[in-house]
């Protein structure tokens, strides 16, 4: 579940005229107008969602990976092994989720007519929030489950040198009458891109997110940022990272762990890997029932009996989809800082970067 401070530093902006903005910044960038919107659209929708690590957060670096830092803005993914129900895609270099969307499309596609098929990426760079990727299943009564590699930010349990990356997987399980159930997390206590978020917004994050460089518990972002992630589960966490990585990058042939590079040089352009997964219900069961009882699911653990101070329980995906009705009526709340530094690159681009207050 997202979780973010507020802050008085905050501007609510409305979802359609930040897409519009980003999409003109995607072009001015060099990508054709479908990619342009596509890469937008991500955005958008990890911000509705409360997302924010990975929402317009990631503007600048985005932008600077098209102008110049390796990214192929007119990269086109494509597939080098085809063997039905398994691919293998070569990203182009492009964006990464311009390949993530390519390859998840085929693999559904594929599920159609095998019942149950994936998607191993190579020559693709960061793609975002994974969960939208995950969900593009759910409309033909499919279960999506995708995971990426990441940057290594994270050491062995007991170990504090950075050899692991977070690589989050995302899955998505259609429901029939309540929202579908969509897990998206790394097997790190928090994201860089949300310890960034609490570092702009000047607040301490909770002990069991990060160490210091010396593997010690830190709540200060400026530390964490500098320092190791911690993973979920101590030696758990850890351990299903590795294997994250292992299914993301070695199927394809795409780079893992250090070999993808560091969080001081950042990324090699073209090297990061995904994998996609699409298994259609009805190969299994009525999709019919099978929705029906995940609504049973999520109504026995919303019902149950809370602990004390808590006033509502959520399967994963639900904070996420009441934040995003939220938001598209109220506005997305973003930092100044984020506001500023997407307006830089706007700027830049020549365009004027201003957005209006979502109330106005």
């Amino acid at each position: 579940m997202s979780s973010y401070p507020v802050s008085d530093q905050e501007q609510r902006v409305g979802a359609e005229e930040l897409r519009a903005l980003l999409t003109q910044i995607w072009r001015r960038c060099g990508m054709a107008d479908s990619d342009a919107a596509l890469l937008a659209d991500t955005l958008v929708a990890a911000d509705l969602r409360g997302v924010h690590s990975h929402g317009v957060l990631r503007v600048p670096e985005y932008a600077a990976k098209l102008l110049g830092g390796g990214v192929d803005p007119a990269g086109r993914p494509r597939v080098v092994v085809d063997n039905g129900a398994t691919i293998v895609v070569d990203g182009g270099n492009s964006m990464g989720q311009i390949g993530s969307n390519f390859a998840m499309r085929e693999a559904i596609e594929r599920a159609r007519r095998h019942n149950i098929a994936a998607a191993a990426v190579r020559g693709s760079n960061h793609c975002g929030a994974m969960a939208c990727f995950a969900m593009q299943a759910l409309a033909e009564d499919m279960i999506g489950i995708v995971t990426t590699n990441a940057l290594p930010t994270m050491a062995p349990w007991g170990g504090v040198e950075r050899v692991l990356g977070i690589n989050p997987l995302a899955v998505a399980v259609p429901a029939a009458e309540e929202p579908p159930i969509v897990l998206d997390a790394a097997f790190s206590g928090s994201s860089h891109g949300k310890i960034r978020v609490y570092h702009q917004k000047g607040v301490a994050i909770p002990s069991n997110w990060a160490f210091d460089q010396q593997g010690r518990p830190t709540t200060d972002p400026a530390v964490a940022i500098e320092g190791l992630l911690q993973p979920i589960g101590e030696y758990k966490g850890a351990g299903l990272a590795l294997i994250m990585g292992i299914l993301s990058s070695l199927l394809s042939g795409a780079a893992y762990g250090t070999e993808l590079g560091d969080m001081q040089n950042g990324p090699k352009p073209g090297r990061d890997g995904h994998f996609f997964l699409a298994l259609r219900i009805a190969a299994f069961e009525d999709p019919v029932r099978f929705k029906s009882r995940v609504d049973g699911i999520i109504r026995e653990l919303r019902s149950s009996r809370r602990a004390e101070g808590v006033g509502r329980l959520y399967a994963p995906g639900e904070l996420e989809a009441e934040t995003e009705r939220r938001y598209l009526r109220e506005g997305i709340p973003l930092h100044e800082a984020t506001l500023e530094a997407m307006a830089v690159v706007a700027r830049r681009l020549g365009l004027s970067g201003s957005l209006r207050r979502a109330a106005e």
